[in-house]
C-alpha cells in the first residue's frame, strides 16, 4: 500500500473510480459492484461469500483473510448510495472527478472512499503475518434503514469463528465515534370517510385527524427535550413529521391521509413508550370519534425502518486502539445512524471511523479529500501492524 497520497495513489484512485462508476442508488441492484469486489478478491486468492436478498437482486459480501481463529477485526461498509435526483451536480455523479485535492462522485464520502481504502489495503494485509483474522463485510440498503446487513449479521452469528471488534467506515473525518442515536421510522395511515364538502359533518376528514396526530407528535417532541445527554448534538431525542399527503379536491372531504414520522433517540432512551403514547392517542382518543361517524374509519401504523443506537465505552480497549490507529484521540458521537448499533447488539464491539464528512454526504458534488483518504490508509496500516505477529515474538 502506498504510504503517501500527495500525488494520489494510482491503485487507490483506480479502485475508487471503479466503485463510483457503479450506480448503486438503493432503489437499484448492487450486484454489479458486489461481483466486481468478489472478482477483485478472487484474483488475490480470497474467497468471498455472497448473501442475497429474497429476490436475488442485491447481495452482501463477507470475506476473511488471515488465520482461522476466534476474534479478529471486521471492517464494515455499505455499498448503496442516496439518489442524485433533483440535485444540481457540476460534475458527473457516477464518475470520479479529481480537483483541488478532492475526489468528487456520489458515494465518495458515504462511503465508497472507505471501501476503496480497504480494498487497496488487502494485498498488504495478505503479506503480513496476521495473528488474527481480518473480515470484510460490505452490505446493501443501509441508506433505507440498515436492511441488508441484518442477514449478514445472521450469517456471522451462525459461523464457527466470529470477529471480536468492528470498525464501520462511515464518514467521520477520521474521528473515532463511539456513539450514535437509534432510529425508528413509521408511516401513519388515516382512513376517513369521504363526502361532499357541503355536508362535511357527514364525513370523517382524514387530513384533520392526521393534523391532530401531528400536533400530538409536536407535544411529544417537546417532552423529549427534558431528557438530555450532552455528549450528543442535539442533546436530546427528536421526533418529527417528514412527509404528509392526502386529499383529492377541495370540495371533497378527504378519506385518506398518510404521513411519515421519524424518531431518533438517545442510547439510554426506550423508543417503545414514546411511540406507544402516539398509538394510544390514536386508538383511544381519535378512533372512537371517527368511528362514531363511520364505523370503517381507522388509523394504522406501518413500520418503515429501525436500527438500534450505538454506545461503546470510550475508555474501552477498542476505542483507545482506534484512537491510536487513526491518530485522533478526540473521540466523539454523531446523530446520524450507522450499522454499528446492529453489530454491537450482535456482540461485536464497534467503533465508527472513516474518511470524509457527512457535511458532504448526500449533497450535490459530494467529495472526499485526498488528505482524508491518506489518513484512512494510515489507520489501516497501523491496524495491520497491530494485527501482525512481531518478529521478536
Amino acid at each position: 500500500m502506498s504510504e503517501c497520497l500527495d500525488d494520489f495513489s494510482p491503485p487507490l484512485k483506480k479502485i475508487l473510480g471503479q466503485l463510483l462508476a457503479f450506480d448503486t442508488v438503493s432503489r437499484h441492484s448492487n450486484l454489479a459492484l458486489i461481483e466486481f469486489i468478489q472478482g477483485y478478491l478472487s484474483d488475490l486468492g480470497i474467497e468471498a461469500t455472497l448473501i442475497f436478498n429474497d429476490e436475488g437482486s442485491k447481495a452482501n459480501l463477507y470475506a476473511r483473510l488471515g488465520p482461522e481463529v476466534d476474534g479478529g477485526v471486521l471492517l464494515s461498509g455499505h455499498t448503496d448510495v442516496v439518489p442524485v435526483d433533483g440535485q444540481a451536480w457540476r460534475v458527473p455523479p457516477f464518475q470520479l472527478t479529481e480537483s483541488d485535492g478532492r475526489c468528487y462522485g456520489r458515494g465518495s464520502a458515504d462511503m465508497k472512499g472507505f471501501l476503496a481504502c480497504v480494498l487497496e489495503s488487502v494485498p498488504s494485509f495478505q503479506q503480513a503475518n496476521l495473528r488474527m483474522p481480518l473480515y470484510l463485510a460490505f452490505s446493501y440498503d443501509e441508506e433505507v434503514g440498515c436492511l441488508g446487513v441484518r442477514s449478514l449479521i445472521e450469517h456471522l452469528g451462525s459461523s464457527d469463528k466470529k470477529p471480536a471488534m468492528c470498525i464501520v467506515g462511515e464518514p467521520t473525518n477520521m474521528q473515532p465515534v463511539y456513539g450514535h442515536k437509534g432510529k425508528t421510522a413509521m408511516r401513519c395511515h388515516v382512513h376517513g370517510h369521504a363526502c361532499h364538502s357541503a355536508y362535511a359533518p357527514e364525513g370523517v376528514n382524514a387530513i384533520e385527524y392526521a393534523a391532530k396526530l401531528v400536533n400530538k407528535l409536536s407535544d411529544l417532541s417537546d417532552q423529549l427535550k427534558a431528557d438530555s445527554d450532552s455528549r450528543f448534538d442535539p442533546p436530546y431525542s427528536t421526533l418529527h413529521t417528514g412527509v404528509i399527503s392526502g386529499g383529492t379536491a377541495l370540495n371533497i372531504v378527504p378519506n385518506l391521509c398518510q404521513f411519515d414520522i421519524e424518531l431518533r433517540y438517545l442510547p439510554h432512551v426506550n423508543a417503545q413508550p414514546i411511540l406507544g403514547s402516539l398509538k394510544n392517542y390514536a386508538e383511544y382518543s381519535l378512533k372512537p370519534a371517527m368511528q362514531a361517524v363511520n364505523e370503517d374509519a381507522d388509523i394504522e401504523f406501518e413500520l418503515l425502518a429501525e436500527y438500534p443506537p450505538l454506545l461503546t465505552e470510550p475508555q474501552s480497549d477498542l476505542a483507545q486502539w482506534v484512537a491510536q490507529w487513526s491518530g485522533c484521540s478526540d473521540l466523539g458521537t454523531v446523530s446520524f445512524g450507522t450499522e454499528g448499533g446492529l453489530f454491537d447488539k450482535a456482540g461485536v464491539a464497534t467503533i465508527v471511523c472513516g474518511p470524509g464528512s457527512m457535511d458532504q454526504g448526500h449533497k450535490a458534488d459530494e467529495f472526499v479529500s485526498l488528505e482524508q483518504l491518506k489518513s484512512c490508509c494510515s489507520m489501516l496500516a497501523n491496524l495491520r501492524h497491530w494485527m501482525s505477529v512481531e518478529p521478536s515474538q
